[in-house]
Order: structure tokens, then C-alpha cells, then sequence
């Protein structure tokens, strides 16, 4: 009855603590499943594209995908339909262990934009694992000098399931000698004791065979049996006692090789070799037991053995039997209760993941560029992270979820100023000690057309000299563009970016006579020592070809000559006439200049290697030369302008070619 009671304010607290567990647990995340371990291939855990708000149509073009971190791929999305479905069987307890809290974390991904959802799938429990005792068969010894309620504490079963599913309850067989006592601590696990009822008598009854059975709370419930060989002995009928059946000790997960745990202090009240003790492990204990810790078989002494990590177990059950050296002898027993004490010995760890980059320097501002995930291994206080960034660059982190985080802009770009940010994430426990860890991000800033083409000065004047051939070079000019590759142009008047920008110049040409020395620009200075070079060639080519086209002109006006004073007379043929403008050559020269003004431009066809601007040899009409004044003529002999307009082409220079 006690027993029944005892179980009855267990179960109480447990379901306290799961209803607990279940609040803080809805309250976690954004979107909150659970599915039930051991779920058939296909069972049904919730519309995940629904409940996120995505439309179905939307989760193929947004790449909609599910990561979940060491979890392989335990539930899948059907993409037709946005159900969230169980893949692969689930082990709660190969997942979680013996945690009351096992949930299955996922990160739901879609791109255009990039969005993140955070997704909790509890993996309930249910009763698959029955309770296992440490052995199939224990042989117990006991003397038949043993007094009346002498007690044999017992091992008791392990259930790997949690909650009521691991609930166990105890069943001894039935026996005149033997009963079962379950104490209830606040240990994990109960405490169980075989007790003497009924004297024994060795010569009358030499063993005893007991079944012990272990049934969890489970539907339906399971259960798990070992076997109790109880061997009867005679003489030595004193036991070692310790002076405490727990003992409790706390340890840093730092301690020292070889530091003390515990002394153990038994005594026995035979005399002589009966009351002299060794210790020893039970043989019950663990073989991870063994590998952490170790015991003096004399003084009782337990010390340190290897590395001790609170990360990897956070407490240890030591089993501890004490022998005396009677005939047989005779054995104590006591539990050491080792709790580990966690230090912030674990930095914090940084895994960037989904970059989008590079990064538009036009980007919005709270565009995501990267998801940064940060842990720690360390508990409590050592293992709350924090995320900080470099200072003096345009970018924020946004926490979305506990230790996620999302690197996004928070101010304008400009690529012009900065092309490259070297980003760092810091994240830092709060221990004491705190620890740190970095990582580094490189940011690049992609060019967008945002930069016109310019020209050095807006205007230039160029003095050119008359006569010049057609093809010959006269003057270079060229425009920059602050972006870059596609939208760069070192001389570009149209530029090829989104959308296209324009800028123009304007270039000045003066007709000089031949041997006149060309002036000095008073707009612009194009008197490089390159330039200078190119006008001396040019020179010697107006040098030549003015002689050419005399010559010609001469022997024209001789041939002219001629053939009027030998033709017979006509009349008007010798008097006065219209004045006529002459032509000597089709190259250019003109005994008669006027000022043109000119549009050039190289059309919307392919890209052009160089713009080449012509003299014109327009036909001037026969009343064209006396219908303009003559004081136009001679205030604007031997000059031509030409006026740059929007022209689209790739070269890095435009010459201008007489």
C-alpha cells in the first residue's frame, strides 16, 4: 500500500513535468508538429506549406526545401501537395536518449526572396522497449547466520522508453524466506532490497531460486525478468557496514587526473581475518565507470581516472561492494552519486550557410545575404551565445530563431566607393571566463548601371588644316565611366547598362591655310606631346597634297585657256557671268569655304571599331553662291564644327578622321 502511494505522487510529478515540458514547447517555434516514434513510411505530421503561408504553386519556382541538422532524412515535403510526411522510421530513443524533450528541428528554405521558417517536430514516445535488467542470472550469498530483515540491495531494470511507458513496478516470486522492499528517493532510479523474513538453515535449504519481474506503465505494458540464485553459507555471519548507504559528490568536468572522489569508511564487527575489508566495484558497474574513475582495494579510496566531460555524461552511479576476508566472506554495499559540474571549456561554434552573394550595390536595405547558425556544447550561462559584427559596415544581423541568426543590409551600398567588405561574425559565450570564435565572410558588391559617362571638359576646339585627305586623323577624344565591366566605357557617348545613360562633348575644327601655323585651342588643351607628333605627319601629307592639287590647277587653267581663245567667238562667252564655286580635286579643296555644322552619329548598328567624320563634298547649286553673303563668306572661310550626339559603340576613343 505504501508502494502504491509512493507510485501514485510519482506519477503525479511526472505529468507535472511533461505538461511543462509540452507549454514551453509549443511556444519554441514558429510552426509546432509531433509525430509519434515508429511511424509507418508516409504518415501524415501537418501541411507545412499551408501553415507557413506558401502557396502550392510557389514551392517548386522558390526552390522549397528542408534541412534538418543531423537528422538526416527522417520526414520529407511532397512538393504537390506542401504535406510534411514521416520518410524513414523514427527512433525516439536513438535520436534523444533518455531526455524527456526530443523534437526534431527543421529549417524550411525558399528562395525569391529568401525566406527561413523554423519547424519543431516532437517525436512522441511510445512503449517499444521493454525493461532490461543488467543480467539474465544473479547469484546472491548469503550466510545462515544472517538475522531476520537483513537486507541485499538489488539492481533494478532499465527502460530506455520515458514518462509513464518508464514507470516500473517490482514482483518477487513468492518464498517463506524472501520479500522485495522498493524504496522511493529522489534519485532517478529505486532503490530495491531482497530481505531476510525467515531464518535460513544451510543444512535444510542450501539455495534458493527467486524470479524478480519488471513491468513498465506502458499500453500494453512490457516487462523484463532476471533470475535470483540465492547460495546459502555457513560461518562468518557479520557484514561490512558502511557508515552511509549513498554517498553524494559534485566534481568540475575539469578535475584532475588522480583526484579524490570519495574515502569510503565500512567496518565489520567479526574479529580477526573476518573483519578485515577490501572494495571493489560491484560488478554491475559499466565499463564507462571503469574507464573514469578507479578504487583503492585497501583504503577505499576512489579517485579520477582519464578526462572527465559534463558534455558527455552529466552523472555517474557507482556501485561499491565491500568484502571481508571470513570464510565465506561476506560483502557491504553503497552508492556514490557523482554530478558533474559544467565550465565553460567549448567554444562557441559559427556555421554560415545559403549565401547569396555577391550582393547588388542597388539592393533594398534588410536584404539577406547569408544564414549563420551558432552553438555552444557547454550549459546554462557557458553555453547562451551572442552574435555580434564588424563594426562600420552596412550589414546587421537579425536574430530569427534561438542562435540563428540572418546577416542582412542595413544601409545603402555603393560600389564605386566600396567594392569588397571583409565581414566578421564574432560569437561569444556568456561564461566566465567568456569564450569567442570567429568567422569571416567576404561581401562583394556587384555594379549596377548607375554612373553616366563623362567626358574630361565639355567642349573641344581642334585647328585643322585645309586640303586634308579623306581618312586622315584629327583629334581623339574620350569619355569615362565610374561602373564597371559592361557598364565601363572609357569613351562612350550611349552606354550598354540598365538602362542606358548618355553624355556628350562637343569638338570645334578650324580650316587653315597651308602654310599657316595652326593656333593654339582656347578651350581646350589638345597640345600633348603624342598630338604634337601626329600634326607634324599630317603636315607633310597637306604639303604634299597641296602641291599636287596646284599643279593641277594650273595646267587646268592652261588647258582652259587654250581652248577658249581657239573656239570661235560666242557671244556672253567672254563677259561677265555668274561667279562659280571651282572644286580642283574631289579630296576636299575648295577655292571657296564656307562653315558647315554637322550631326554624326554611328547609328544602332554593330559595334563600331572608330567614328569617322568626312569633309562633305555637297554640290553647290548655281544661284547657291550669290544668294549667300559675301560678308559670310569671308567672316567664316576655313571653319568646320562638328557636334557629337548620342552614339552607341564600345571603343574607348572616338577620332575624327577629315
Amino acid at each position: 500500500m505504501v508502494s502504491s502511494m509512493r507510485r501514485g505522487r510519482k506519477v503525479g510529478r511526472l505529468l507535472l513535468s511533461l505538461l511543462f515540458l509540452a507549454a514551453w514547447e509549443v511556444g519554441s517555434g514558429q510552426v509546432h508538429y509531433s509525430v509519434s516514434e515508429e511511424a509507418k513510411h508516409g504518415t501524415f505530421v501537418g501541411r507545412i506549406a499551408q501553415d507557413l503561408g506558401l502557396e502550392l504553386a510557389e514551392l517548386v519556382p522558390r526552390l522549397f526545401r528542408v534541412a534538418s541538422k543531423g537528422r538526416g532524412d527522417l520526414l520529407e515535403v511532397n512538393l504537390q501537395n506542401g504535406i510534411l510526411f514521416v520518410n524513414s522510421r523514427i527512433d525516439r530513443e536513438e535520436l534523444c536518449g533518455g531526455s524527456l524533450e526530443c523534437s526534431i528541428h527543421l529549417e524550411v528554405i525558399v528562395d525569391r526572396p529568401l525566406q527561413v521558417f523554423h519547424v519543431d517536430v516532437e517525436v512522441k514516445d511510445i512503449n517499444d522497449n521493454p525493461p532490461i535488467f543488467p543480467m539474465a542470472v544473479k547469484t546472491i550469498r548469503f550466510p545462515e547466520s544472517r538475522l531476520l530483515d537483513s537486507r541485499f540491495p538489488l539492481e533494478g531494470a532499465s527502460d530506455a522508453d520515458i514518462g509513464v511507458n518508464a514507470l516500473l513496478s517490482y514482483k518477487l516470486s513468492s518464498s517463506e524466506f524472501f520479500f522485495l522492499d522498493i524504496q522511493t528517493t529522489d534519485e532517478p532510479s529505486q532503490s530495491l532490497s531482497l530481505v531476510l523474513r525467515k531464518s535460513l538453515d544451510r543444512e535444510e535449504t542450501a539455495e534458493v531460486n527467486l524470479l524478480l519481474v519488471a513491468t513498465d506503465g506502458g499500453k500494453p505494458e512490457l516487462t523484463g525478468t532476471v533470475q535470483l540464485l540465492i547460495k546459502v553459507l555457513d560461518v562468518n555471519d557479520n557484514e561490512p557496514t558502511f557508515d552511509q548507504s549513498v554517498y553524494k559528490v559534485q566534481l568540475l568536468e575539469n578535475t584532475a587526473n588522480g583526484a579524490l572522489v570519495v574515502k569510503l569508511n565500512s567496518s565489520d564487527a567479526d574479529e580477526g581475518s573476518n573483519s578485515e575489508i577490501a572494495y571493489s566495484f560491484s560488478s554491475d558497474v559499466p565499463s564507462t565507470i571503469k574507464t573514469k574513475f578507479k578504487i583503492d582495494p585497501s583504503s577505499g579510496e576512489i579517485r579520477t581516472k582519464g578526462q572527465l566531460d559534463f558534455e558527455e555524461t552529466k552523472s555517474y552511479e557507482i556501485q561499491v561492494i565491500a568484502y571481508d576476508n571470513g570464510t565465506p566472506s561476506m560483502s557491504g554495499h553503497c552508492k556514490i552519486s557523482v554530478k558533474l559540474v559544467d565550465i565553460n571549456d567549448n567554444t562557441p561554434e559559427v556555421s554560415i550557410t545559403s549565401l547569396s552573394l555577391p550582393i547588388q550595390e542597388d539592393a533594398p536595405l534588410g536584404a539577406v545575404m547569408a544564414l549563420i547558425t551558432v552553438s555552444d556544447r557547454d550549459s546554462g550561462a557557458n553555453g547562451q551565445v551572442t552574435c555580434t559584427l564588424t563594426p562600420y559596415v552596412p550589414f546587421k544581423l537579425v536574430s530569427t530563431f534561438k542562435n540563428y541568426y540572418s546577416l542582412v543590409l542595413d544601409s545603402a551600398l555603393d560600389r564605386e566607393s566600396v567594392a569588397n567588405y571583409e565581414v566578421v561574425v564574432t560569437a561569444r559565450d556568456g561564461g566566465s571566463p567568456s569564450l569567442s570564435t570567429t568567422a569571416s565572410v567576404s561581401v562583394e558588391v556587384a555594379d549596377v548601371n548607375d554612373n553616366a559617362p563623362a567626358f574630361p571638359q565639355p567642349e573641344y576646339t581642334v585647328f585643322v588644316k585645309e586640303n586634308n585627305p579623306p581618312g586622315c586623323h584629327i583629334f581623339t577624344v574620350s569619355a569615362r565611366d565610374a561602373d564597371a565591366q559592361e557598364n565601363r566605357l572609357l569613351v562612350l557617348v550611349k552606354d550598354h547598362g540598365e538602362p542606358a545613360l548618355t553624355a556628350t562633348a562637343t569638338v570645334l575644327l578650324s580650316l587653315v591655310e597651308s602654310g599657316q601655323a595652326p593656333k593654339a585651342s582656347s578651350r581646350a588643351s589638345v597640345g600633348s606631346a603624342g598630338a604634337e607628333a601626329v600634326l607634324v605627319d599630317v603636315n607633310v601629307y597637306l604639303i604634299i597634297a597641296i602641291c599636287a592639287v596646284s599643279s593641277l590647277l594650273v595646267l587646268t587653267l592652261l588647258l582652259y585657256t587654250a581652248l577658249r581663245c581657239s573656239a570661235p567667238p560666242i557671244e556672253g562667252a567672254c563677259g561677265p557671268g555668274k561667279p562659280m564655286l571651282v572644286c580642283s580635286s574631289a579630296v576636299g579643296s575648295w577655292s571657296y569655304s564656307q562653315q558647315r555644322r554637322q550631326k554624326v552619329c554611328s547609328g544602332e548598328g554593330p559595334p563600331k571599331t572608330d567614328l569617322m567624320a568626312f569633309s562633305p563634298s555637297l554640290p553647290q547649286g548655281p544661284g547657291s553662291v550669290e544668294e549667300r553673303p559675301q560678308s559670310s563668306e569671308s567672316e567664316h572661310l576655313g571653319k568646320v564644327s562638328v557636334l557629337i550626339f548620342s552614339c552607341q559603340f564600345w571603343n574607348y576613343s572616338v577620332s575624327f578622321i577629315l
